[in-house]
């Protein structure tokens, strides 16, 4: 009767990280009054590149607005986004989204295509155990005006390894018409921290550039949740 009651009065575990994916969408809409603030950072070939993205639940977990906002040597062509939870099991989780995306950026200094366009992406994401979880992604950048059509696709394993610490790896590949491609393999780890309703997740992951003449480069993530 004593371990009994000392197991009904012990904290609840925390629950475990499932929407804090890297290069990889998975298929978690936010849950109702609680907003998602993401920061990425990326320095492959050189380059630095920057994104900033929040996400909003709309009267509950199944709607979903967001926007995403690129930084490189200027703003890019900024993303509003929507996302539709058309299944959330607790093994199998669905979750649609097409996204208008801006000519905010300057097509000059090739920050942006000068044209708004339109994408498609179909995260769907699999609970493979009670400590694995793997994400697949497939989609489509069409943009009028331009002829060349981009493609994505990708998948990603997430390994429960202790507590609220994750081991990820995640292999994406992007591509258009006129054959210009990009294969990168993504290792990486994120952890959580609970701050009462806030959870703070940071990550960092080597990007590594699959193709002829093999590169790297390092990724960094942070996000902040809490409700509203």
């Amino acid at each position: 009767m004593i371990l009994l009651l000392l197991a009904l009065q012990a904290p609840a575990a925390p629950p475990p990280i499932a929407d804090n994916s890297f290069l990889i969408e998975e298929a978690y809409n936010q849950e109702s009054r609680v907003v998602q603030h993401i920061n990425t950072l990326m320095r492959f070939n050189d380059a630095w590149a920057y994104s900033f993205t929040q996400e909003w639940p709309v009267t509950g977990q199944r709607h979903q607005l967001g926007y995403t906002v690129p930084v490189t040597t200027g703003l890019g062509d900024v993303a509003l986004n929507y996302r539709h939870q058309l299944a959330a099991t607790e093994r199998v989780a669905f979750a649609p989204r097409v996204s208008v995306i801006l000519p905010t950026g300057n097509e000059d200094e090739g920050l942006g295509t000068g044209r708004t366009g339109y994408q498609l992406n179909l995260p769907l994401s699999i609970a493979a155990g009670p400590s694995l979880v793997t994400h697949w992604n497939l989609g489509a950048t069409f943009t009028p005006g331009i002829d060349e059509t981009g493609y994505n696709a990708g998948a990603s394993a997430i390994w429960r390894a202790h507590g609220l610490v994750n081991v990820m790896v995640e292999l994406v590949w992007t591509g258009t018409d006129g054959g210009e491609d990009l294969l990168l393999l993504n290792p990486g780890v994120r952890w959580a921290h609970n701050l009462g309703n806030l959870q703070i997740v940071p990550g960092v992951a080597v990007p590594i550039d699959l193709g002829p003449g093999t590169s790297t480069g390092v990724f960094f993530y942070l996000s902040f949740e809490h409700p509203f």
